[in-house]
């Protein structure tokens, strides 16, 4: 057995400060040791095959797990164990070995390809080192803080359990006061009911008074306006006289149609002119009023064209399309079917624009009694839906899973922001998470909160929130929250790993976990 076949490789641990020295073959973790002893047959790590332990590490693939050069490239699949003393142990493809790369820090992947290489394993242990140490530091801080979280938490939820037990006492009594305040307003209420009512009904019944002693006033004048010879009759010759009174608006009053209007007499009187008032009063143009000048419609014929300046050029006939055309037609048509512009808007009686006269003082303290009742009840109602509101409230966030020691209960109704070049991302735990663009822009819904989804062990390391606003012909946003371990509460970085699926890293104390006193090397005592 040759040196060159056995390739055996020395390894320092430094673990407790003690070199201690350990051979075996070339590229062979500590843990696997035992299955290649020297002097004895190698049987390949899958059992496939049994060879001498001079085919160990010979430059030439025996195994099909190629674990019979662990410490060559013959086999394609192999694998080379660095041993990194000082720092943290690493396995290579066998296809790096000797390629003139170092892979390895403590560069023994590249024993015989004249690669100049720099064991650079004690620089980098010391680096790890430090950054565990702080983070040892970190972690043991944030663990502190946890405590003061939780037993605030404690606290605080065994305030919140004693309010809702105060409140829900206190509720019965109000509703009590509610319900009879109730009765007082509804009581009030029907006496202010019937007194409105009599006050409506007796300022209608004024307002109809006033109304029929004014149409009387029109009809007396309307009388004398229509008795020209002043006999104290109205004939038919008279009030044919005013064409306003057509009935079937031909442009003509007939005899007929005015003997009609008159009930078939000749003349009427004072007395029976009432009967004819009825008929005509609604289309009667008193004399005393002036008469407004009929517009003048311009025919469509008579239009003049617009004048044309004789510097520029008309607009050539053959240009105007049959579309255009068309629609010219149809808005004349529009134009035809609207109202003429001599039909005058009604004129509204001065008695309806009267406002009705003040409640007497009987009513008005019926109305006072009654509004002092509804404002009682809708107080002591306005107080009882926000001990609903409270009550509700409170039970909500007393149904959150907020950790086994509930040390997440200080993120609820708190919110924290991130800010990119692009947008303000907001996480609101248990709540949702939003983007806002960074310029101006509405708001995105990132999603709402649906569950812890971390690992088995630790569920509470991951927070899902799901159905954000829906992307454009895609699915609706959702972000996942990867929560680490830290002092401070504070979203660290944001990312879209695929369309309309958000990232976000949070550091909380919460999740820091108690650190044991242990060794702090890299590679702990695996070396050894």
């Amino acid at each position: 057995m040759t040196c060159l076949h056995l390739l055996l490789t020395l390894v320092f641990a430094v673990s407790l400060g003690t070199p201690v020295e350990i051979q075996r073959p070339r590229g062979v973790p500590l843990t696997k040791k035992a299955f290649y002893e020297e002097n004895k047959p190698f049987t390949c790590l899958d059992g496939s095959r049994t060879i001498p332990f001079d085919r160990v590490n010979d430059d030439y693939c025996d195994c099909k797990d190629g674990s019979d050069e662990p410490g060559t490239a013959a086999c394609p699949n192999g694998s080379f164990h660095c041993t990194n003393a000082g720092y943290r142990p690493m396995f290579i493809p066998s296809s790096r070995i000797n390629d003139g790369i170092c892979d390895c820090c403590d560069t023994t992947d590249e024993y015989n390809s004249g690669a100049k290489c720099e064991n650079t394993c004690k620089e980098l242990g010391r680096k790890e080192r430090d950054v565990l140490q702080k983070m040892a530091e970190i972690t043991k801080e944030g663990f502190l803080l946890k405590q003061q979280l939780i037993e605030e938490a404690k606290k605080g939820r065994q305030e919140k359990q004693g309010k809702v037990t105060d409140m829900q006492e206190n509720k019965k009594p109000l509703e009590e006061k509610v319900e009879a305040l109730r009765t007082v307003k509804e009581t009030a209420e029907q006496p202010e009911k019937e007194a409105k009512e009599r006050h409506l009904k007796a300022w209608e019944e004024q307002k109809a008074a006033i109304r029929l002693e004014k149409d009387k006033a029109k009809m007396a004048e309307a009388f004398l306006e229509l008795d020209d010879d002043a006999d104290g009759f109205v004939s038919v010759s008279e009030l044919q006289s005013h064409a306003e009174l057509d009935p079937d608006a031909d442009g003509t009053l007939t005899e007929a149609e005015v003997q009609g209007l008159m009930g078939g007499a000749e003349q009427v009187d004072t007395s029976t002119f009432e009967s004819v008032w009825t008929n005509i009063k609604d289309k009667y143009h008193s004399e005393s009023q002036p008469e407004e000048p009929t517009p003048v419609e311009t025919p469509p014929d008579e239009v003049k064209e617009p004048v044309v300046d004789s510097d520029s050029e008309p607009y050539p006939e053959d240009d105007i399309s049959e579309d255009e055309d068309d629609d010219d037609e149809d808005d004349y048509h529009e134009d035809d079917d609207k109202a003429p512009p001599t039909v005058k808007t009604p004129e509204k009686n001065h008695e309806d624009e009267e406002a009705m006269p003040s409640y007497d003082p009987d009513t008005q303290a019926l109305i006072d009694a009654a509004q002092k009742a509804r404002d009682d009840f809708e107080e002591a109602e306005k107080a009882l839906r926000e001990m609903d509101d409270q009550i509700r409230n409170i039970e909500k966030e007393l149904s959150f899973d907020f950790g086994p020691d509930a040390e997440f209960t200080y993120l609820y109704s708190q919110c924290y922001e991130l800010t990119t070049s692009e947008y303000i991302y907001r996480l609101c735990p248990f709540n949702q998470v939003s983007q806002k663009p960074k310029y101006g822009g509405s708001e995105t819904n990132l999603g709402s909160w649906g569950s812890w989804s971390g690992p088995e062990n630790n569920k509470y390391l991951v927070m899902k929130y799901e159905h954000g606003t829906g992307c454009w012909q895609g699915p609706n946003r959702s972000t996942t929250v990867k929560l680490t371990c830290g002092k401070e509460t504070v979203v660290t970085s944001t990312s879209e790993p695929s369309r309309c699926e958000y990232l976000m890293d949070f550091t909380t104390p919460a999740v820091c976990q108690e650190t044991a006193n242990t060794d702090l090397s890299p590679h702990g005592h695996e070396e050894l």
